[in-house]
């Protein structure tokens, strides 16, 4: 062959593969091609084999009320106990609880964080997810402060009724996280779908939301937001990201979901290191039948490569046949504890499943 036509055969193969990582980067992202990785196979598979939990301990929290539905827990240590930051539902809308423990294992309500108020933009909805909580697998748990608050975002809205009405995220901070008492919330809400920067996969509700330091600054920023939102074109609900400088005044990152199926539900992230892979924790729901857990992992934050073997956690047992689903999981003392809402015959609770049969060492 010529060399002429060979050098213009490079030439060529080097600006597609150019145009390729362009086009792959998310908007917003720093130029670092280096980074943006995929993880291989047996990655994946070593990954799960670490996180997974196939022993249902069984039901482990249910509301002192037990008429109302529990959810969404967020588990994190401070001076040597554990402590658990939930949601209840009563009918009206949504309010945020703190619980406590010795062991993982058994838990007591200590009271509320989030109340109703009114005449506000989240009257009847405040659901609260604890910020800034130690990432490390195996780590301490601890939550961090910042400007020496603890942080929280969570699900606002001024409707009645179950996840009604408009729906975004507002940000509350307190000077201790481990007091049942009101936590002081921001004015405003600092992401909704009717935002102008709103993107196609978020106009129509935000769900859920997490808020990790980036201590890395993969992003460029140190503060990381995942939350899942739902588009009205298909209904179905995705997994984005939002940064900020400040935990105050927050940014969409990129201009597509991070992870999709598009239909169904992908939600509830929640995210942890392992050596140098990020894994993220998921549910999904509805692309196939009922709600299960699932993970995906990545090495930058933004670029995220789906499992595609078995669940981490699906329905089997009567207390979790509807849905088992919202995850909270964590590394301690050798043991993997994988906590999770479960709709079944004793309602809506907090479940748990382990690494290890713990059962038979009661």
């Amino acid at each position: 062959m010529p060399i002429k036509l060979l050098i213009c055969l490079a030439l060529t193969g080097l600006l597609f593969q150019s145009c390729h990582i362009s086009t792959s980067t998310r908007s917003g992202a720093r130029k670092a091609p280096e980074s943006i990785k995929v993880v291989d196979r047996e990655r994946m598979q070593e990954v799960y084999e670490e996180i997974k939990t196939p022993y249902k301990y069984g039901v482990v929290f249910r509301h002192p009320d037990t008429t109302k539905a529990i959810d969404s827990p967020t588990i994190f240590r401070m001076r040597d106990q554990w402590w658990m930051t939930y949601i209840v539902y009563d009918g009206k809308g949504y309010e945020t609880w703190l619980a406590e423990s010795p062991n993982l294992l058994d838990w007591q309500t200590r009271g509320k964080l989030l109340s109703f108020t009114q005449n506000t933009w989240d009257a009847n909805q405040k659901a609260g997810y604890l910020s800034l909580v130690d990432t490390r697998w195996g780590g301490t748990y601890q939550p961090e402060t910042y400007k020496e608050s603890y942080w929280m975002s969570y699900l606002g809205g001024a409707s009645e009724g179950y996840e009604a009405g408009m729906l975004g995220v507002g940000m509350a901070r307190t000077k201790s996280v481990i007091q049942a008492r009101e936590w002081q919330r921001l004015k405003e809400p600092v992401l909704l779908p009717t935002d102008t920067e709103a993107r196609p996969f978020e106009d129509d509700k935000i769900f859920k939301s997490l808020v990790i330091r980036d201590t890395e600054r993969h992003t460029g920023h140190p503060f990381v937001m995942y939350y899942n939102a739902r588009t009205k074109a298909g209904g179905y609900e995705s997994i984005g990201m939002a940064v900020s400088d400040d935990m105050l005044n927050w940014k969409r990152y990129g201009q597509e979901p991070i992870i999709t199926r598009r239909k169904g539900i992908c939600g509830d992230a929640q995210i942890t290191k392992i050596n140098d892979l990020y894994v993220m924790f998921y549910f999904g729901a509805f692309w196939k039948p009922g709600a299960f857990e699932r993970f995906a992992c990545s090495y930058d934050l933004i670029h995220w490569t789906d499992w595609e073997g078995a669940d981490l956690i699906a329905p089997s047992e009567d207390y979790d046949e509807q849905y088992a689903h919202k995850p909270w999981v964590i590394r301690w003392k050798g043991t993997v504890y994988h906590f999770y809402n479960a709709v079944g015959k004793q309602g809506r609770v907090i479940a748990l499943a382990t690494s290890k049969d713990l059962r038979k060492s009661k």
